[in-house]
């Protein structure tokens, strides 16, 4: 079952019939990637589906969930922060448990207990079906040798179930595969969330057909790769044959691709983003550099020739297509003439959307103990010199939008600036800008609009609807 989150978590009938029969009132705190979320969504289901009442305040909960991230220094960070604010209120106000759960004590299972006595129960990302029991045993609270702890094979977890959706009436994720078999010298993920294991064609079909019949317009499809799709369970690439299943069986206007490898863009993946009308023109594809010498020490397949070809063909079979790229500067090893290449091929203008990370020094990966780290004050300085070349090309294609009359999906009203705000087939949601436009009537959420942009600003766009 599919339920979305705003027609039940938050509807006062649903709320006040819980109320009556609850088991108590969690919070949830999502942190990290949208793959985390879709994890918190079915946390969520099955916590309502137990009978607990779920509430959009931490103040008011008897426990909290924090679903955290530690993929890089900046995430575990967070996630520390976040489970230190919430245990202040273990002292403070009415909670009564903490649940950790997701990559952080996946990543650092034997210390955090330990280090954090605030914790009362921590479970890994192959134990989201365990979740009931982790809040019951945190509603008690308990001493150290109670202490809630599940950290089964994630390997051999399921993958899926039936989930809330937190997106809202417009979006939402469908995550078709887990883990990661690219072993990255810099990633932590393998370690964290395991091997690629696809979930088959029709568990995901039925999902999105779940979502069709909620009246979701624009279906983000997500995994850590989600180009090698399929290839554990059927023995070859089936990303382009999933896309056509979701396409034939369900009437979702908008499909999205995130999280694509240049190495494994494949002929078919091409011919099926230019054929298929309901493929939104627009396709995350991560190079992380450019210098074949920075990619041969970051384990990336595919040298820098394949980043380009895989450029070109998308570029010639869909020539309208917005690519947007990631790229991660101060790798071990990275010297003048390798960040310089990487600027040049930026300043080429591949991508009308991209993002730079510096380098985060990552134990129980590679490139933890490599040779030639670069110093933090070069990463930053060199992210800095590549964000300022995009900001170039981000302006340009803006201003280039600028006239233009686009489908815009309404994600909602802001009530500050009294504009309406959503996307075209250019952005996805949280990684990219918005589209913020007037209109001289009421606008649902989820409905598409016909809007004239009248204003470029670096990442966002400003227009009006048309009549």
């Amino acid at each position: 079952m599919l339920q979305d989150a705003w027609g039940d978590i938050n509807r006062k009938d649903r709320i006040n019939s819980l109320a009556q029969n609850s088991k108590g009132k969690v919070g949830f705190v999502s942190l990290g990637c949208a793959k985390n979320l879709c994890d918190t969504e079915v946390m969520l289901h099955r916590l309502m589906e137990a009978g607990y009442e779920i509430t959009p305040e931490e103040t008011e909960a008897d426990v909290v969930i924090i679903n955290t991230c530690a993929f890089i220094e900046s995430a575990k960070k967070e996630a520390i922060d976040n489970i230190l604010d919430i245990a202040w209120l273990k002292e403070h106000g009415s909670l009564r448990g903490l649940v950790v759960a997701g990559c952080l004590p996946e990543r650092y299972r034997e210390q955090l207990l330990e280090e954090m006595p605030e914790i009362d129960a921590v479970i890994g990302v192959g134990s989201i079906d365990k979740i009931e029991e982790a809040v019951e045993r945190a509603m008690n609270g308990g001493s150290e040798s109670e202490k809630y702890c599940c950290l089964p094979d994630k390997d051999a977890c399921a993958l899926g179930g039936d989930r809330i959706v937190t997106t809202g009436e417009a979006f939402a994720y469908i995550k078709i595969a887990e883990g990661c078999n690219n072993r990255c010298s810099y990633c932590a993920i393998p370690g964290i969330r395991g091997g690629l294991r696809s979930r088959p064609i029709e568990d995901i079909v039925a999902e999105a057909q779940g979502l069709d019949e909620m009246g979701i317009k624009e279906l983000i499809v997500i995994a850590q790769d989600t180009t090698v799709y399929g290839l554990d369970l059927y023995g070859k690439y089936a990303l382009p044959k999933l896309l056509r299943a979701i396409t034939e069986n369900t009437q979702i206007p908008w499909i999205r691709i995130l999280y694509c490898y240049p190495d494994k863009i494949t002929e078919e993946l091409v011919q099926e983003i230019r054929e298929n009308d309901r493929i939104v023109k627009y396709i995350d594809l991560p190079v992380q550099h450019i210098s074949d010498k920075m990619l041969i020490a970051m384990n990336r397949h595919g040298d820098s020739a394949c980043i380009r070809d895989a450029i070109r063909r998308l570029k010639e079979a869909v020539p309208d297509i917005v690519i947007r790229s990631t790229a991660i500067v101060g790798f071990p090893g990275e010297d003048e003439a390798d960040f310089e290449a990487l600027c040049q091929f930026i300043s080429e203008g591949p991508f009308a959307r991209f993002g730079a990370f510096p380098y985060s020094k990552e134990e129980d990966t590679p490139a933890y103990s490599m040779e030639d780290q670069v110093d933090e004050k070069t990463k930053q300085e060199r992210y800095d010199i590549l964000m300022r070349h995009q900001l170039t090309i981000s302006e340009a294609f803006q201003q280039s939008l600028v006239g233009d009359t686009v489908e815009v999906l309404c994600e909602g009203f802001d009530p500050v600036s009294e504009s309406y705000f959503g996307r075209s087939f250019r952005e996805a949601p949280e990684i990219d800008g918005k589209i913020w436009f007037s209109a001289a009537r009421e606008v649902q959420e989820g409905a598409f609009v016909t809007v004239r942009i009248t204003e470029a600003m670096d990442y966002d766009l400003v227009g009006e609807v048309q009549a």
